[in-house]
């Protein structure tokens, strides 16, 4: 039986509270997993691990997380991301809600792309 968005939410939210030692009611769909959860770029990868762990799925590197866009000389220019830059960042992250970072999109916004709901719309699709 697939699950509901409330349970995925739930797993997301029991995962991220043992990666990163948070508080449950920390953990809401708009929290920034850098800015609000407090994790670092060392956290991603144990949070994709344990994520893999506790729905029984496979992310391929870069997948939820998308790094090699924003690395990219020709998708940035002077820290913006230029129009084919942030088509390609959209591309990558059909999960992700860029509403707000569309009016500022720089390397330094990209961070509050990375939220429990992204995450959680990720997962919601991967078990589609």
């Amino acid at each position: 039986m697939a699950k509901s968005r409330d349970e995925i939410f739930a797993q997301v939210q029991n995962t991220l509270v043992d990666a990163l030692g948070v508080d449950e009611e920390d953990v809401s769909e708009g929290a920034t997993l850098t800015q609000d959860l407090g994790a670092e770029s060392i956290d991603f990868l144990d949070i994709v691990f344990r994520l893999e762990k506790a729905f029984a799925i496979k992310i391929p590197r870069g997948e939820l997380f998308p790094d090699d866009v924003v690395n990219n000389p020709d998708y940035v220019e002077n820290g913006r991301f230029t129009a084919d830059g942030l088509s390609k960042l959209k591309a990558a992250m059909p999960h992700a809600d860029f509403t707000k970072f569309e009016q500022n999109p720089t390397v330094d916004m990209v961070p509050t792309l990375f939220t429990v709901k992204t995450i959680v719309n990720y997962i919601e699709r991967k078990l589609a």
